[in-house]
């Protein structure tokens, strides 16, 4: 268990870099085990056939994520001609690699993007539209691929250069021995029965809310949930896609700055949370220190390992009784290189990755989260009376309510560093202001699009 969560520590800059994905996999008619990966009418300029030669693909993966290594050796079992040469480098590394990798000589075929404007701008992504076309991604929902998409430099619409290995959903979890302690018999419906528990909690002498803050800002979770509860969601997207106008400064992100701050002050998070990394917030929740964590369907199947029967799961509420569900919710997106040498493989292995049964059963006891791919192949079910299945109901109800939003850590390629983890630093420690808070980030996301 110690590797694991100093593997899953290793991620923390993955489980906010994450990639919008909505109407998520949906349990349909067709047979479980179909295998589309050359069904469709191959497009002119493009092979969707693999063939029995040797190829040798390389990969550049990210540590500590298991899942696209568990995706790469299944695929060599089944397709033994097919090797993978993989590179492993924590997410902050891949940032600062991509560029300088993706236009040398050795440039991967397939690439975990830590961002994607300025790597189609450079002309270092493949354009995947010949491959969507010729193994009929169109099946997929369009709202899935909506931000893998490229266009005019702003993220959301234009052309395919990206696709996802798993699909997460975050919430938040819960410790049920805790919860019926406080006497929670049922996940909250508004955001102030959310902060009513908080209060019992802490009267309680309960931990209200286990989260990280050292190294990124793992505040920025809750912090992200409730301005996308606060204001319209489509404004936080439009700010994430850069479009013309957009802005961080809005009513909606003071208002739930005013909220962290809030629970700053009244000692909901940890007093220690700058100090606290990734590993150590699971870690703490894992022996019932914190009632509620902030995070993502990926450290399900570690949560029902070292808490099984014991914690729960639920989709941030509404403002308002009834209001729909809005969330953070994402691939791990992966990309093919435009130097790639074996681009015509690299898609095989992404398309078959989303519709093969065994890959897709890997993204869910692996990943912990949807495998994605066309709305009529089922999603694999996950043993009952666990998280996991919890956390998998709940990115199809995120997807049936069109709410999932990204990441505003994936607004620029340096916003999160930048701005948002040392200004929520210095946010609870008390050394900024809600409103100061917000233009510092505005004022950020600014300088980067000038350059």
């Amino acid at each position: 268990m110690a590797v694991l969560l100093t593997n899953l520590s290793r991620r923390r800059a993955l489980l906010l870099a994450p990639l919008l994905a909505v109407g998520l996999a949906a349990t349909a008619c067709s047979a479980p085990g179909t295998d589309r990966s050359s069904n469709a009418e191959p497009d002119a300029a493009v092979k969707t056939e693999l063939g029995a030669d040797p190829i040798t693909l390389e990969m550049y993966a990210e540590t500590g994520f298991p899942l696209a290594k568990a995706l790469a050796d299944e695929f060599s079992k089944q397709h033994p001609n097919v090797t993978f040469n993989i590179r492993e480098d924590q997410f902050t590394v891949i940032v600062e690699n991509a560029p300088r990798v993706m236009a040398s000589d050795n440039s991967p075929d397939i690439i975990r993007l830590p961002t994607m404007v300025d790597l189609v701008k450079d002309n270092l992504l493949k354009n995947l539209d010949p491959y969507f076309t010729a193994y009929g991604w169109d099946k997929f929902p369009a709202s899935q691929l909506m931000q893998l998409r490229v266009g005019e430099n702003i993220r959301g619409n234009g052309s395919l250069y990206g696709m996802g290995l798993g699909y997460s959903v975050t919430g938040v979890f819960y410790n049920k021995k805790l919860a019926q302690q406080v006497g929670m018999t049922q996940p909250p419906a508004t955001v102030a029965e959310f902060e009513e528990l908080l209060a019992k909690a802490k009267a309680g002498g309960v931990q209200p809310i286990m989260q990280f803050n050292k190294n990124t800002a793992g505040i920025n979770f809750p912090h992200q949930a409730l301005q996308n509860q606060f204001g319209d969601p489509t404004q936080v997207a439009d700010w994430i896609f850069q479009k013309p106008g957009a802005t961080f400064d809005t009513p909606a992100a003071l208002k739930a700055t005013q909220t962290i701050q809030k629970w700053a002050q009244a000692g909901y998070f940890p007093k220690d949370a700058n100090a606290v990394d990734y590993a150590a917030m699971v870690g703490e929740f894992q022996k019932g220190n914190g009632l509620f964590m902030f995070n993502g369907d990926w450290e399900s199947a570690n949560l029902d390992k070292a808490m099984p029967g014991n914690v729960g799961f639920f989709l941030f509420p509404a403002e308002s009784a009834g209001g729909k569900h809005v969330a953070m919710s994402a691939p791990n997106t992966f990309g093919v290189s435009a130097k790639a040498k074996n681009a015509d493989a690299a898609a095989y292995f992404l398309n078959w990755a989303h519709t093969n049964a065994k890959a897709r059963e890997i993204a869910v006891t692996v990943g912990g989260s949807s495998p994605g791919g066309p709305s009529d192949l089922p999603v694999p079910a996950a043993a009952p009376n666990t998280v996991l299945a919890e956390t998998l109901k709940a990115s199809q109800q995120l997807g049936a309510e069109n709410g999932a939003v990204d990441f505003t850590a994936n607004a620029t390629g340096g916003i999160f560093a930048a701005a948002i983890t040392p200004e929520m630093q210095k946010l609870i420690a008390g050394q900024q202001t809600p409103e100061g808070y917000v233009k510092a980030v505005q004022a950020e996301y600014e300088k980067e699009l000038s350059r």
